[in-house]
């Protein structure tokens, strides 16, 4: 399995002003605008990404970050070999993404993902 990306979350009360803050102060751009996230990147690498998010659309809990892996389902079932507490199972999303929320031993909640 490989780490593709590594996303800070930012749970945010008012999206627009934390959006704003990153566009206008720091010269990211939007590159995806669900309503509930909003994620940032800068305009000459688009893997430099910060996503702001109000609540998890389908997860009881919005994650601290998010890490994009190759293989998902080799992630998750070695999370689960190795005991640790599943937050939000295994789900294939509406937004094109397979996940799944994972407590590592810090608290930190980690969405791990693949693009499908």
């Amino acid at each position: 399995m490989r780490v593709r990306r590594v996303v800070p979350n930012i749970h945010a009360d008012d999206l627009s002003a934390t959006r704003d803050f990153y566009v206008d102060t720091l010269g990211f751009e939007v590159v995806m605008d669900l309503g509930w996230i909003v994620t940032v990147s800068a305009p000459d690498d688009p893997q430099r990404q910060i996503s702001i998010m109000s609540d998890d659309a389908t997860a009881p809990t919005y994650p601290d970050m998010s890490v994009e892996v190759d293989d998902v389902d080799a992630a998750h079932e070695e999370a689960l070999r190795r005991g640790h507490e599943i937050v939000h199972p295994l789900t294939d999303e509406p937004w094109g993404v397979r996940r799944f929320f994972c407590r590592d031993p810090s608290g930190t909640v980690v969405n791990i993902l693949s693009h499908r």
